[in-house]
């Protein structure tokens, strides 16, 4: 599996954030393609059904909302790094929430970043747009190996540590 630059997977339930954030999308950089999946359910199984379809890659970034039925956005973060083939994978948390325990408790589980919903349709714009240059273009995301090698590299690393 490896990240695919031109894929974004958003998880959100509300479907005025959903229209806003595609829009946001088209609009700041149109050639991303912009999967959604209204719940962690949804978001655990598009991952786990890609080597099944014949797809090689994985979104290059997850937009994950906390507050979703079925499976909310901590279950998802902490299912994500705990499962070696995803664990890699850049997930930014989008939330309308500012509260210090939730923010936190996102980091806990692995977030790369936390950002605030804007209210205002011209900051979201703004923000997608940051978020791509920076996510996108600026950094220098992590190498995904398949199972094997990556087992490897785990004994080789712990052979010098030991």
């Amino acid at each position: 599996m490896r990240p695919d630059k031109s894929s974004i997977l958003i998880a959100e339930d509300n479907l005025n954030d959903v229209f806003l954030l595609k829009t946001a999308f088209q609009e700041a950089a149109p050639k991303i393609r912009v999967d959604v999946v209204a719940n962690g359910e949804e978001l655990i199984d598009f991952l786990q059904s890609r080597p099944r379809t014949g797809q090689s890659s994985i979104p290059a970034l997850i937009l994950l909302d906390l507050k979703m039925p079925k499976v909310d956005g901590f279950e998802v973060l902490d299912w994500i790094r705990h499962h070696p083939d995803f664990k890699r994978l850049l997930v930014v948390v989008f939330s309308s929430s500012g509260e210090a325990g939730q923010i936190n408790r996102a980091y806990d589980l692995g977030a790369n970043s936390y950002l605030m919903k804007p209210f205002d349709y011209h900051q979201l714009t703004e923000q997608v747009r940051r978020l791509l240059t920076y996510w996108m273009d600026t950094n220098l995301a992590p190498t995904f190996l398949p199972r094997a090698a990556d087992a490897t590299a785990h004994e080789k690393v712990n052979s010098h540590v030991e």
